[in-house]
């Protein structure tokens, strides 16, 4: 199983990796059309896919280390660095998005007329670029991915957002077009992320990663016969997919060693489905008190 977590990891590392240079290359080329089509909107997009870059590249690098084993300092090894990257990933483009409704807000009653032949071609290959990359990460499990995915689909809309103003400027002079549809995507792509911001800070805080599924685990530790009451069970994520689960166990009679280790399988058995990456289990017996109170 720990080979198969591996395998996913390398890549999904492999496909940060991609989106990373695939996006730092646009940044580029969007910088230099942005000065020659004198839009603003270009610009600004520029801008906001710079910070983007910045963010995969830290996310590509965090993703990397976070597959680091266990050692004496960090006994779970790295893998909430993963979670951090998400974290700060979402952080970024939640300050992104809102510098780009403070750009956008003032043009709706200052609208510019950019080079529309320019921007037709910058807008081609924005979408075909950050799709790209987005078709890339779209499979991806981990919240960093789906984080950076929702930043490389902003892109995607708001190059989408960009064709259509600049076909439409070709044929009428309505420049308040283009703020009207960067706002309208922005405060879209927004609440994605900052629901995905909130379900990171959960996990950062070690808060279950599901409810229904937490319950569940717990009627699976009490459903042995053997097993009277479970108590100080917490189920909490390492990195929004490895997941770990430990409880008390109160015993409704003595058991033997066998019947112990029997027990045990038991119950390995039927969590086996839930695919923990860590489980603890303390069993306690009809007349010991608990230690943790």
């Amino acid at each position: 199983m720990a080979h198969h977590h591996d395998h996913s990891h390398d890549i999904a590392s492999e496909r940060i990796g991609w989106a990373f240079f695939l996006n730092l290359g646009f940044t580029i080329i969007e910088f230099i059309g942005g000065w020659l089509t004198n839009s603003t909107a270009i610009m600004a997009d520029a801008v906001h896919d710079l910070g983007d870059s910045l963010s995969i590249g830290s996310a590509w690098l965090l993703n990397k280390f976070s597959n680091k084993g266990a050692n004496q300092h960090f006994t779970y090894g790295y893998r909430r660095l993963s979670l951090f990257g998400a974290f700060i990933n979402s952080v970024v483009l939640v300050i992104g998005s809102v510098w780009v409704l403070v750009l956008s807000v003032p043009r709706l009653f200052d609208p510019v007329m950019p080079v529309t032949e320019g921007m037709l071609a910058l807008a081609v290959l924005g979408i075909a670029v950050n799709g790209y990359a987005a078709i890339k990460l779209s499979s991806g499990k981990s919240l960093n991915e789906k984080v950076l995915n929702w930043h490389l689909l902003e892109d995607v809309l708001g190059w989408v957002a960009v064709l259509v103003v600049a076909i439409v400027l070709m044929f009428v002079d309505w420049p308040i077009l283009d703020p009207i549809l960067s706002i309208c995507f922005t405060l879209f792509i927004l609440v994605n992320v900052v629901r995905n911001l909130v379900q990171t800070v959960r996990l950062f805080l070690q808060g279950a990663p599901d409810k229904k599924t937490q319950t569940k685990l717990t009627e699976v530790l009490i459903e042995p016969q053997e097993i009277s009451t479970a108590h100080h069970v917490h189920y909490w994520s390492l990195d929004g997919e490895h997941h770990v689960l430990t409880a008390h166990l109160c015993l409704a009679q003595e058991l033997n060693a066998e019947q112990v280790i029997a027990l045990k399988q038991r119950l390995a058995d039927n969590l086996a489905e839930y695919d923990l990456a860590h489980t603890t289990l303390e069993f306690e017996y009809p007349q010991e008190q608990c230690r943790d109170g």
